[in-house]
């Protein structure tokens, strides 16, 4: 887990953070051979706030569209880097519904 989700592991604000989780993920592939991985942000993220400024997270609209972009890019850099994982990705509603993002 890390803060921010997919934010976390790709926004240039959390640069110094990227590492940290790709050689975490590295491990975890090698120790427990896992299949998939799966990135779920939230609604209200305060990192998201932090990486992208208020404008990108002023509306649920918004939210969605800066999520999306950045679970996508998180989806691609996983696929670029194992291709071997399966990736799911999705947004949470503080209430806990759930919109997946394929």
């Amino acid at each position: 887990m890390i803060a921010g989700a997919a934010v976390g592991v790709v926004a240039p604000a959390f640069k110094e953070w990227h590492q940290a989780f790709w050689d975490n993920l590295g491990a975890s592939i090698q120790l427990h051979h896992i299949k998939k991985v799966i990135a779920i942000d939230h609604r209200d993220c305060g990192a998201a706030k932090i990486a992208y400024g208020e404008a990108k997270v002023a509306n649920p609209e918004i939210q969605t569209e800066t999520h999306k972009a950045a679970l996508a890019e998180f989806r691609k850099q996983v696929g670029e880097r194992h291709p071997q994982l399966g990736v799911e990705t999705g947004l949470m509603a503080v209430d806990g519904t759930m919109q997946i993002f394929t």
